[in-house]
């Protein structure tokens, strides 16, 4: 799903708000998550999942193409937990 098909679905469910109204609210969450994210912090979402930060050291990566060595410098990359209820509705038991 992407940001537009999920701006028009919540949109469809709630007729009394706009269409804009909903698109600024989905922003305004993903910019938060984005900002949050930025600043070191854990967003945490009960029930859906945890978004966190994880640091990658620097290494040493091979070029796939020539073979040669190339630095890689430390980075942050984004995680996502799922939650508990999350992972139940995915993997309901048999």
């Amino acid at each position: 799903m992407t940001k537009s098909e999920l701006i028009m679905r919540l949109a469809e469910a709630n007729p009394h708000l706009y269409q804009r109204d909903v698109e600024r609210i989905v922003s305004t969450i993903f910019e938060e998550i984005s900002q949050a994210l930025e600043n070191g912090d854990r967003v945490e979402l009960r029930g859906f999942g945890a978004f966190s930060i994880k640091r990658r050291d620097a290494r040493t990566g091979r070029n796939p193409r020539t073979g040669d060595a190339v630095t890689v410098s430390e980075k942050c990359v984004p995680y996502f937990k799922t939650g508990k209820q999350l992972r139940e509705r995915l993997n309901p038991s048999s």
